[in-house]
């Protein structure tokens, strides 16, 4: 198949007569050569979302790099906010025409039928949101049918028991019903980078939606140590501490989360006492805002806005 050149959707998400459309929202930030690889996973594949936009966060040196990338290989081009990670998904997000939205990561590749099997599962329930597992290159078969994990009262990521109703999310391999970012619901912002995230996880369930793993496919994630675009341990402190917040505070309050998560602030500030300190003090301001609804400003403006 030459660049650029669409294969055709043997089993179309948005063809004529569906009620659906899946969008692909794809993030990525000065890594071209990596998106590329995504981009041809993606193109590979034999059904199509019926778009796919990708949100530049890049310096601008390599912006128009991606954006070239972008029309050969057939995808809608926008630049980023450049305000972090999670800032970067909901423009992407708000940005789509789809009924639902495949968040997507520019260091993925996918096995064959993975579409087919995302379209499978919008059609065997359009309310939930659909996580997907991963696998390294290197890591043994099997690896990839394990559940994405979900947050922890401490702040870090567990596996989520068998049986039960689970906040488990994987922010980068998720399908969302589009009325998720409808109905104002956003990626929390304060954070550039880091396991804030899992507090999304969290407050959608909270919030009452049901969410499932898709078992049946997986993303290959191409992670290389020390090449994030973001390195902060302090900002990764933080964000890790105001997920546990959010969640034993708000959204699953009982006495055994909250101690969990105090005990693990008081050991924060043991383990690091010079940087500690201001990593719990940097989760509780982010905590107040998260309650009062804040950090998400441009995505209201967006809602108001009708756009």
């Amino acid at each position: 198949m030459a660049i650029g050149e669409r294969p055709r959707a043997t089993e179309p998400l948005g063809g004529a007569g569906s009620p659906f459309l899946l969008s692909v929202a794809l993030v990525t930030r000065n890594r071209p050569a990596s998106l590329e690889r995504t981009l041809s996973s993606l193109r590979a594949q034999s059904v199509q979302p019926g778009e796919v936009l990708v949100s530049d966060d890049s310096d601008p040196s390599m912006a128009r790099e991606v954006e070239a990338l972008c029309e050969r290989y057939g995808c809608r081009y926008v630049r980023g906010p450049r305000r972090g990670l999670y800032a970067n998904r909901n423009h992407a997000a708000l940005r789509c025409a789809g009924t639902h939205i495949r968040t997507m990561d520019d260091d993925h590749e996918f096995p064959a039928g993975h579409m087919e099997a995302c379209a499978r599962a919008v059609r065997g329930a359009p309310g939930a949101v659909w996580i997907i597992g991963e696998r390294m290159p290197g890591d043994p078969p099997g690896r990839e049918w394990v559940c994405p994990p979900q947050l922890h009262p401490r702040g870090f990521s567990t596996t989520p028991r068998p049986g039960e109703r689970i906040w488990a999310i994987a922010d980068g391999a998720a399908i969302y019903p589009r009325e998720i970012f409808d109905r104002g619901q956003r990626f929390y912002e304060g954070f550039v980078f880091g396991a804030s995230y899992l507090e999304w996880g969290s407050r959608l369930w909270h919030l009452g939606y049901e969410i499932r793993h898709l078992s049946e496919t997986y993303v290959i994630h191409h992670a290389v140590p020390g090449g994030r675009s973001y390195e902060d341990p302090l900002n990764d402190a933080a964000a890790r501490l105001f997920a546990g917040l959010c969640h034993s505070f708000i959204y699953q309050r009982t006495w055994r989360n909250m101690t969990l998560t105090l005990g693990e602030m008081a050991l924060t500030v043991l383990r690091s006492p010079r940087t500690g300190w201001r990593a719990d003090l940097a989760a509780v301001r982010a905590f107040a805002r998260r309650r009062a609804g804040g950090a998400e400003e441009e995505g209201a403006d967006l809602v108001r806005a009708g756009t």
